[in-house]
């Protein structure tokens, strides 16, 4: 069995897929393992660092992908790259599914296996292949980062001889695993943290952290059963609308990570909202991808409305992508690892498995 990679796009994605540790590991496994050349030479990774692990190189990405049962990846494949795919192959990654249904229709009429990722089930026996936790744990706390980098004053509270300089409040709104990150590093480096998000459940690990919880009165939860955000009622986002209206007059910074997986994202701050933030706020919207939490979120590009900076990023990880790389390959592996038969060498497509069923796209 042989498993392979070659090299994304780097205009849009830094991250790599087999890290040198993970290769190793995918060798103990019994698996031989191809990349193309310079295939992590962009994060400082020699190829020869890849072959002293007894990892192959070859001269093109059509022989890499030609010669691999598994193909590892971060996202689907670009269209030349997928046209190399042949039956009875196997590719693994964030295929997107919403997005990329016509792509992915055609490579499963090839008799292609698709394996998408961040459909990976809430199960306690998939936490360590969650990709989705682990790279937003990293958005998060680079969020953060921005955010205080374009914040034209202090964070903590400083007292000098000159005078106090009081501590910056931010505002994180949603509570998931990005939203819990941020929260933590933005009280970390001193700030006062506020945090809102959909689901009641939020409210201890908000606090477990040291922020103050912000609930609508009659506040209904909203959580599926898989622990993900769902759309809230007329009624409730009205109440929601209210109470972050009032409180972003006195908010320095935001942070949003509100996404509903499959959907655009919900604008949460709108135009009103923001023209009565104080001049020198900043808000870093992590959903910029999927649309945005603000009215006038855009991609990469830092808008200023009524004196208020207002930041995302298409891919906010390719500002991490060491640490980003490092624990997606860790997911990956785990992955790889429970779909492999390891007494017979081969790949085991048990659907009674509920991570496989799950995340084989049908």
């Amino acid at each position: 069995m042989k498993i392979g990679s070659v090299s994304e796009n780097q205009k849009t994605e830094k991250r790599i897929s087999i890290t040198p540790e993970i290769a190793k590991k995918y060798k103990s496994l019994g698996l031989d393992v191809y990349l193309s050349k310079n295939y992590g030479a962009h994060l400082g990774i020699s190829d020869k660092e890849y072959v002293n692990l007894g990892v192959k190189f070859c001269d093109d990405e059509k022989e890499v992908i030609n010669l691999s049962n598994i193909v590892v990846q971060l996202g689907l494949l670009s269209d030349d790259k997928s046209s190399f795919l042949k039956e009875d192959q196997t590719l693994i990654g964030v295929l997107n599914p919403y997005d990329n249904k016509k792509k992915l229709d055609e490579l499963k009429n090839k008799k292609i296996k698709l394996f998408s990722l961040e459909l990976l089930p809430r199960i306690t026996r998939a936490q360590s292949m969650d990709i989705l936790s682990s790279q937003a744990n990293l958005a998060g706390y680079k969020a953060v980062i921005e955010s205080f980098a374009n914040f034209e004053k202090a964070i903590p509270m400083m007292m000098t001889a000159a005078g106090t300089i009081p501590a910056a409040k931010i505002l994180v709104v949603g509570a998931g695993v990005a939203g819990l990150q941020a929260i933590a590093t933005a009280k970390r480096m001193g700030g006062i943290v506020f945090a809102t998000d959909v689901r009641m459940a939020s409210k201890e690990q908000v606090e477990s952290l040291g922020g103050k919880f912000l609930t609508v009165e009659g506040a209904e939860n909203l959580e599926t059963e898989g622990g993900y955000a769902k759309e809230a009622s007329d009624d409730f986002k009205k109440k929601q609308e209210e109470l972050l209206s009032e409180t972003l007059k006195k908010i320095d910074i935001v942070i949003c990570t509100a996404l509903i997986p499959g959907k655009k994202a919900p604008v949460i701050i709108r135009e009103d909202m923001i023209n009565n933030m104080q001049a020198g706020s900043v808000i870093y919207d992590l959903a910029a991808i999927q649309g945005g939490n603000t009215a006038f979120t855009k991609v990469d590009e830092i808008i200023q409305k009524n004196g208020v900076k207002i930041m995302g990023e298409s891919n906010i990880l390719n500002k991490l992508p060491m640490s980003a790389s490092s624990l997606y390959a860790k997911n990956m592996f785990n992955f790889v690892e429970n779909l492999f038969d390891k007494e017979n060498k081969k790949l085991n497509f048990n659907l009674e498995d509920e991570i496989i069923e799950k995340t084989l796209i049908k």
